[in-house]
């Protein structure tokens, strides 16, 4: 991966977005977005929208969302501990013990997730998986008036941003879902329109709230009323402990992006996917899904009266944890085969299958 597209992908995880608080990644994305597209557009429900024109008739939309799972403050109590309701799907047990981030309209505040140690748990209280009301934060707040001096009800909460280089081109961080997929459909855009002039209209779109209900994808595509759309994710990887191959598939980190095909993906957008992976030599893994993937591309092909939808994704361990794990290499392979995908759509197409 090239220096300035990796320090992009830095800047990504670094950045703060849980599920409605997404500014701090946007501001991230229209810099980097500026330098290659016509315009740059955020819609009212915040996501971020650029264009380059092209020739040809059909439009083409990539779509990647920004926002990550967090937590929002909920309640403080006499002695100042902090009560969360979750922005997302969460594992709780993922939570014990970790190090977290409130954001604050003064800027970020330190935390530890906390519970009840395990010499104080009953019995009972061993054998139970604990739900989010039995842990909070705390902050070294003295009591409730000095928790409120720096803490609202509303905050959002990330889990303590950080970035691991790990052996063979392996990175660990919080939110690699999605933000691997955001950094690779914008990347693309921007190989695609450093190759020449497009064939079609191109839009990328950073969209929000996808973890709450891929609400942000609907609002974006319908303004944008694409032709084609593809929605890059992430999707578990399986080779590692305990996942089950034939129940997930065989998915592999370093053996390329997954393409997905079944009913929420076009026949004519997965073939012309895997045409331009064996033009470009790009290796690719296939993926299957017998119903509407949870991502993007489920409401990506319902939009007005329907788009020809692909799902692209990288391969990711331990989802929806702090420690999400990928290979930059797939990643940047995925920018390639979209990007030669874009440039390879000339004149009127027919995506009825």
């Amino acid at each position: 991966m090239e220096p300035t597209p990796r320090a992009f992908l830095q800047d990504l995880l670094l950045a703060p977005s849980p599920s409605g608080y997404e500014q701090p990644v946007q501001r991230i994305v229209r810099d980097y977005l500026a330098g290659c597209a016509d315009a740059v557009t955020t819609d009212a429900h915040g996501n971020v929208i650029g264009r380059k024109d092209g020739v040809g008739p059909t439009r083409v939309l990539l779509a990647g969302h920004c926002d990550q799972i967090g937590l929002i403050v909920q309640y403080i109590d006499a002695e100042g501990f902090v009560s969360v309701q979750p922005i997302g799907g969460w594992d709780p047990i993922q939570l014990i013990g970790a190090r977290v981030t409130i954001w604050t309209a003064a800027g970020p505040l330190p935390g530890v997730m906390s519970r009840k140690p395990i010499h104080l748990l009953t019995e009972e209280e061993r054998k139970v998986v604990p739900k989010m009301k039995d842990l909070w934060i705390d902050i070294g707040a003295t009591d409730k008036a000095d928790c409120e001096s720096v803490v609202r009800i509303g905050d959002a909460i990330t889990f303590e941003l950080e970035v691991q280089e790990l052996r063979n081109g392996r990175v660990a961080s919080v939110a690699m879902d999605d933000k691997i997929g955001l950094w690779v459909v914008v990347e693309a855009f921007r190989r695609a329109v450093a190759a020449g002039p497009l064939p079609c209209p191109l839009f990328v779109v950073s969209t929000v709230q996808e973890e709450i209900g891929l609400r942000g994808a609907q609002t974006s595509a319908f303004g944008v009323d694409p032709h084609v759309a593809i929605a890059v994710d992430v999707t578990h990887a399986t080779d590692c402990p305990t996942i089950d191959k034939k129940s997930e598939g065989e998915v592999s980190l370093g053996k390329g992006p997954v393409v997905y095909r079944g009913p929420n993906m076009n026949p004519h957008v997965v073939d012309r996917l895997l045409a331009a992976a064996k033009a470009g030599a790009i290796p690719v893994q296939l993926g299957a899904s017998g119903r509407a993937t949870p991502t993007d591309a489920n409401v990506l092909q319902t939009t007005r009266s329907g788009v020809a939808t692909g799902l692209v994704s990288v391969p990711n361990r331990y989802m929806h944890s702090a420690v999400e794990t990928v290979a930059l290499a797939d990643a940047d392979r995925a920018a390639d085969l979209l990007a030669a995908f874009c440039r390879g759509l000339q004149g009127p197409i027919d995506w009825a299958p």
